[in-house]
Formats: structure tokens, sequence, C-alpha cells
């Protein structure tokens, strides 16, 4: 049996994330996605518990309050964060519990579970990233500014990760994602 690790995976708004991870899933036996809190509004399609714990004000001040979340922080008027007690019971059950966080938030998991693996994906270039964004079409002017300069900042915390990819080939990226999550878990065997 493996012992339960914890992958924090994280990066520029756009890197591809999200995808990498939905590719990688189905592939590690043990995996389990972490479900972030928020109190932000459901947008269209998003179902509670499946892409995120949909919590009010008050219920996410309490948590706080109680010590009932790794990391959290405040995006663009909203809160958002990761409950403790889910994360820690899978780790526990030998899962590999893989969070995909920002990386305000990833380093504040770092400081809780020295033990984290941080992985940072990075875009193949800024000129890339910002192709991207406006791929999306979801996008305002003003909020492709934001990210960009969110981006800028978050790529300057790349050392502080325990290993960066780069996503330029998504196959590629993913392949190496599932090696660094499957060797990490093959070295802490029982």
């Amino acid at each position: 049996m493996r012992r339960g690790n914890l992958f924090v995976i994280s990066g520029p708004s756009g890197a591809g994330k999200g995808t990498l991870v939905q590719m990688v899933l189905p592939r590690v036996a043990d995996a389990w996605l972490s479900v972030s809190a928020t109190t932000r509004q459901p947008r269209e399609g998003e179902v509670d518990g499946v892409h995120y714990q949909f919590l009010g004000e008050d219920e996410f001040s309490r948590l706080i309050d109680e010590d009932g979340l790794l990391e959290w922080a405040c995006v663009h008027g909203c809160h958002y964060g990761t409950p403790k007690s889910t994360v820690l019971e899978h780790m526990n059950a030998g899962d590999q519990v893989i969070l995909e966080i920002d990386v305000q938030g990833a380093l504040q998991v770092k400081e809780i579970i020295p033990e984290a693996h941080l992985v940072f994906i990075a875009p193949p270039s800024m000129e890339e990233l910002e192709r991207r964004l406006r791929g999306r079409g979801t996008e305002t002017e003003e909020k492709i500014a934001l990210r960009m300069g969110n981006a800028r900042h978050e790529m300057e915390l790349r050392p502080k990760y325990d290993v960066c990819l780069t996503n330029d080939n998504l196959d590629e990226c993913a392949d190496a994602l599932l090696a660094y999550i499957e060797n990490k878990a093959l070295e802490t065997r029982y």
C-alpha cells in the first residue's frame, strides 16, 4: 500500500492546470482531487460538491475561526479555501491527494504540511499565456490585464516549488506530471 501524499498544482491562469489534472486523475489509481470551498456564486453548469463547495460568508468565516482550512484567500471579493479535514482523511487513507489552487494557497499549504509536493505549471511564454486567455473568449480586456499581471508575479515564485513543468505540449506535460506523482508515491511506500 502506498502512503498518502499531497500534490499541490498551481501556476498562472491559462497555463493548463485544470486540463492537466483532468488528464492525470484517471491514470493514478489512488488519486483523489480535493474540492475547494468558495463564497462566490455558482456559474452556469457548476455543481455544489463537484466543482466547488459553495458556502455562505458566515459558514466560510466559521471554518477560518475553527482552523478548518489548510489555506484560504480572498480573490476578487470572494473567499476560496481548502477544507482541511477531508484532505487529511484522504492522505491518511493512502490516497494521492491533488489540490489545484493558486500560488498563494500553495505556499500556505507547504507551511502547514511541509512534506507536500508543490508542482508549478508554467506556460511556454507570456505571449502564449495571453493568447490562451484571449482564446477562451470569456475574459474582458480588464480581466486579461489583471490575470497577466498576476501571472508575472506567480512566475517569480517558481523557485519555491519542488518541480516546474512547462506546458508547451499537453500530452508530454501530462506524462511528466503523472511520472512525478507516481515516483513520489513510490518513494513513500510503507
